[in-house]
């Protein structure tokens, strides 16, 4: 068994969104302090770095983080190599097969320098939900800080996965893993009422000798 961690390093350096919340870590009390123990703080958005988006995050009546399902984040998982493409279409995906994967996660190679926030990423369009929902896919993944268009207001993609009951990672590191299924585990914090949540993802690829 091997263990890719495909999670972004969390630290001072670590661009979000603009206008939002940067990711702050201090030290509240050292050990010199407290005589015992160092106690920090975390200050941030849900949405920093790689994260998972709640259905509230776009729509007034999703669920929240807390009434998520959990087993959508624990599941066989395949990626798919779409570098240089700048809109990923259904059409693009038809000759890929997917297995019993239950997520997709979509390299894109396209935010390679993450402590600059990028102007323009690779458009998703909606055709691709619906690909997803006749291959009984719960989950996209992409390797960008939105599945949608960085300046997008309406959201298509966001709107469409969530009409259909798919769910959302974004902020993935797929720098080095190579296309096919692995096991994801890409558990929410138990955040009561939060629109979205950092994740600590990763891919678990059986090796056999």
């Amino acid at each position: 068994m091997k263990i890719h961690d495909i999670s972004m390093l969390l630290n001072s350096d670590v661009a979000e969104w603009p206008g939002d919340t940067p990711f702050q870590f201090q030290l509240n009390w050292t050990k010199q302090q407290s005589g015992s123990v160092n106690v920090g703080q975390i200050t941030t958005s849900t949405h920093i770095g790689t994260h998972i988006d709640a259905p509230f995050h776009f729509n007034e009546q999703g669920k929240k983080v807390h009434e998520l399902p959990l087993e959508n984040y624990i599941v066989d998982a395949i990626v798919i190599d779409v570098s240089g493409q700048d809109v990923i279409s259904r059409e693009s995906l038809k000759e890929v097969l997917t297995g019993k994967a239950k997520a997709v996660l979509f390299r894109t190679n396209a935010w390679n320098k993450r402590v600059i926030f990028p102007d323009e990423i690779p458009v998703f369009e909606v055709g691709v939900v619906e690909w997803m929902v006749e291959r009984g896919i719960v989950l996209l993944g992409v390797d960008l800080p939105s599945v949608d268009a960085i300046t997008s207001k309406d959201l298509p993609m966001h709107h469409a996965l969530g009409t259909a009951g798919r769910y959302i990672l974004e902020g993935l590191v797929l720098d080095e893993i190579k296309e096919g299924t692995y096991q994801l585990i890409a558990l929410p914090l138990k955040i009561e009422g939060a629109d979205g949540s950092p994740v600590r993802a990763v891919l678990v690829e059986q090796v056999h000798f």
